[in-house]
Formats: structure tokens, C-alpha cells, sequence
């Protein structure tokens, strides 16, 4: 007689989740802030001062926009790839001891891990930046990373979530994302998922198809299964 280990169908219990795609900065790990510590510093060492204002619009971007936008917003005289380097560069500075996680996002990994969901970290960030995150939020919780240097189009177009979804083998209409800007939401949206935003600096309004929580405490894998119908 032989046993056998039972293994979770992720598309059982009345639902058709096939996978859950997690964005990082402020969705996972409450980094937010620490970018724009990073950007005000480095733009008073060049001599401008950053409004609070213009934080709303550069979180959740890629490096590209949020820094061209600043450099514009500021007039300051530095190249995009030389400032692109520098916040990276300072930032990474910043985390290597660590990250603090958002509330929820330890027990929503473990229980995605738990029932064997697929599950994928998609940021605009770039890969140098993830693979020190990915030390608090333990790699083992992802079947695939995608990094926002690694593609052609980052957020807010399609581009990663449906690299991620084709990467994972699933449907992206049967693949649930959590996301904390409009830009990452955006992205989703574009791609087919649902979509559960938490938002982080900026409000996102709610919209069809579009789930708006405050916390991630309030997401777990049985709220994720309801987003998608059989």
C-alpha cells in the first residue's frame, strides 16, 4: 500500500485563480517613503528642493518617468541615466539591512506558499533592487520575479503582467494582482487581471473590476478565489 501527499488544486473551491501576481514598493514592503528620502536628499545635494506635491506623482513608476518628471519639475542639470544610477544607487544603500514589510504580506506569502499558488513578484523596480528586497521577503515565497529594467515597457503598460502570467503558463484574466498606485493598477488592469489595490501614498478610486482594500489584512487566498468566477 502506498500513500501519497494531497497536493491544492488553486482553481478548486469554486474558483478559477490560477495565479496571484504581487507588486513590491508599498504593496509588500513599506519602501515608499524610502524612495522619496532618497529623491529629496539627492536633488538637495544638486540644489532643489522637492514639493510634497509631486510625490503622489511619481510613486509606483518606473525610474525613467518618476526621474524625468523630477528633473523637469526642478530644472536640475543632470542626465536621466547619471540620476537613474544615483537613486538606485542610494537607495540600495539604504535597505541592505533590511525592509520592513506592509501589515499582512508575511501571512498572505505564506499562505499562498501553503497551498502551493503560483505566485510572482512584478515591480518597476530594477533587478539589483529586488534581489535585496527579496531577502526580507523570502525568495522561496516566488515562483518568478520581474524587474522593471528587464523590459522594454515597464508600468503602467501591460508589458510585465503579461510576461509574468505567460512565464507562470496561466491566463491573466484568471490571475489575481495586488497593487498600491493607479500606475501599477493600471498595468494590471491593461493585462486582464482583477485587481485588489491597497492603495499607499495616493487614493485610487474604485472602479469595474477593481477592488479597493486599506490593508493587506484584509486579503487573503480565500478573498482572492472569490475575485475570479468560475
Amino acid at each position: 500500500m502506498t500513500s501519497t501527499i494531497p497536493t491544492v488544486d488553486t482553481r478548486s473551491e469554486a474558483s478559477a485563480l490560477q495565479a496571484v501576481l504581487l507588486d513590491m514598493d508599498g504593496t509588500l514592503v513599506d519602501t515608499e517613503g524610502f524612495w522619496w528620502e532618497v529623491e529629496v536628499a539627492v536633488f538637495a545635494e544638486l540644489g532643489h528642493q522637492l514639493l510634497e506635491e509631486w510625490r503622489e506623482v511619481v510613486v509606483g513608476g518606473p525610474m525613467s518617468r518618476s526621474a524625468s518628471f523630477l528633473i523637469k519639475a526642478t530644472g536640475a542639470r543632470i542626465a536621466l541615466a547619471e540620476l537613474s544610477v544615483l537613486l538606485n544607487s542610494r537607495f540600495s544603500e539604504m535597505i541592505v539591512r533590511g525592509v520592513p514589510l506592509m501589515p499582512g504580506a508575511r501571512r498572505l506569502l505564506a499562505e499562498l506558499a501553503a497551498h502551493s499558488v503560483p505566485t510572482a513578484l512584478v515591480s518597476a523596480s530594477h533587478r539589483e533592487i529586488i534581489d535585496r528586497v527579496l531577502h526580507s521577503l523570502g525568495p522561496e515565497h516566488f515562483t518568478l520575479t520581474v524587474a522593471g529594467d528587464e523590459m522594454a515597457r515597464t508600468k503602467p503598460h501591460p508589458d510585465p503582467y503579461l510576461l509574468a502570467a505567460a512565464r507562470l503558463g496561466v491566463d491573466p484574466a484568471r490571475c489575481a494582482v495586488v497593487e498600491d498606485t493607479l500606475t501599477g493598477v493600471t498595468a494590471a488592469e491593461a493585462a486582464g487581471c482583477r485587481v485588489v489595490a491597497v492603495p499607499s501614498v495616493a487614493p485610487i478610486p474604485p472602479a469595474a473590476g477593481r477592488t479597493v482594500v486599506r490593508s493587506l489584512e484584509e486579503v487573503d487566498l480565500s478573498f482572492l478565489r472569490g475575485l475570479i468566477k468560475v
